[in-house]
């Protein structure tokens, strides 16, 4: 993994997770299935005694089921694999570790969000820390920094980057996206082949079991509609009339999808906390591969003027940043922002400090006064806390427009830092 994927994956995962083992009783790898969980789990406990437990076995399962507590007993560390397929375990490690309050008891691994398991008792309050495992980021296939955020936060207007990147290598890295199996795969007839099984199988696996969904059907209906969507804001009332689903359900399959790692939910920026809550959210996928691969779009198809490339591109920019979040040295959360009279800023960057970097994308390469219009909005309306506002472009320079205003090539998601 290291050679082939470049150095920044297992270092700055291992180390994510060796931190938490060292202070905290149980550390659940959450993140969706074949992103590399499993294996950065053996990596971690190569050379030292543990246990391993695999819940996708059938007969490991069994035996969870029938003796959870004689399941979870041994002196050293244990692994849990896809503990959402028997949540219950969790009891047993509770009594466990409430015992004996050692660091590093026990290393789980979850392809849904563990915490929002409906059937999840609530029992490791303060005694487990999560490490949010995601696809592989950019930089970490090509082996850069992927140091955006710190950068644009410490050096504001100031940035400068230089990009070889072309318009057609930002739809090929789309369509690839990050999951490892994808990116191992050269041959696009070969990537297609895992993006048709991925979706299949956690529908009828992971899905299923977390909850009964009446239609598969219009499940796979709902992620395509979803992908035509992608970047824009999340209505639930007109997802249901195209479906022909009440919104209630549509709300519950969404929520699945998102537990299982699909999609992902940008909220809206507002100064006012509460309202954050209550305003339309944006909608990612987590990985641009599989939402490229669902209107069976290719790198080519993606550039003509008929193609998805400006909705695509967005969420694929959306999700980078994501990525990035879970190990930028900034404490810094992710909003959209957009006002009633149709102002819009893509992506609001907020760090604790309440300063704001606000970032744009463009599909096109070349940039203009207008693409400033709602970064120029959020600037007179945050004054001294707005940090720098950015439009993200597939040209290659960066150019100042303005006080605190910068176009800048995409790839300095991943190649600044």
């Amino acid at each position: 993994m290291q050679t082939r994927f470049g150095p920044a994956l297992p270092r700055r995962a291992e180390a994510a997770v060796r931190a938490a083992l060292d202070d905290t009783r149980v550390v659940l790898v959450n993140g969706a299935r074949q992103c590399g969980k499993s294996t950065l789990l053996r990596l971690l406990v190569k050379d030292r005694t543990a246990e391993w437990r695999d819940l996708d076995t059938a007969l490991t399962r069994q035996a969870a089921l029938a003796d959870p507590d004689g399941f979870v007993d041994f002196p050293e560390l244990m692994v849990i694999d896809e503990i959402q397929r028997n949540p219950e375990l969790l009891l047993s490690i509770k009594a466990r570790v409430d015992a004996d309050p050692r660091p590093g008891q026990y290393l789980l691994t979850g392809s849904a969000r563990v915490l929002g398991l409906r059937s999840l008792p609530d029992t490791l309050v303060g005694r487990m820390e999560t490490v949010e495992l995601w696809p592989f980021s950019q930089g970490e296939i090509d082996g850069t920094p992927d140091g955006f955020i710190d950068t644009v936060f410490a050096d504001g207007e100031r940035v400068r980057h230089r990009s070889s990147v072309t318009r057609a290598d930002y739809a090929e890295r789309l369509v690839r996206g990050g999951f490892p199996e994808a990116v191992a795969r050269t041959s696009d007839r070969r990537r297609r082949a895992f993006f048709d099984s991925y979706l299949g199988d956690l529908i009828a696996r992971d899905i299923q079991q977390l909850s009964e969904i009446e239609r598969v059907t219009e499940m796979r209906t709902l992620v395509r509609l979803l992908v035509a969507r992608s970047g824009g804001l999340l209505s639930t009332a007109t997802l249901s009339n195209d479906l022909g689903l009440s919104t209630a359900t549509v709300k519950r399959y969404l929520a699945l999808l998102e537990e299982v790692f699909v999609v992902k939910r940008i909220p809206a920026w507002s100064r006012n906390i509460s309202s954050r809550a209550t305003t339309t959210p944006k909608l990612a996928f987590v990985d641009s591969g599989i939402a490229a691969h669902q209107i069976g779009a290719d790198a080519r198809s993606l550039l003509r003027p008929t193609g998805q490339f400006g909705p695509l591109l967005e969420g694929f920019v959306l999700a980078e940043l994501a990525r990035q979040l879970t190990w930028a040295e900034e404490d810094v959360e992710l909003f959209h922002y957009r006002t009633r009279d149709q102002v819009e800023v893509d992506a609001v960057l907020e760090n604790r400090r309440g300063e704001v970097v606000g970032i744009e994308v463009k599909a096109a390469s070349t940039v203009g006064s207008d693409d400033f219009r709602g970064l120029r909005h959020l600037a007179e309306r945050l004054g001294a806390d707005f940090r720098t506002g950015i439009v993200l472009h597939t040209g290659q320079q960066t150019l100042p427009f303005g006080p605190k205003m910068l176009a800048m090539p995409i790839s300095a998601l991943w190649e600044l830092g």
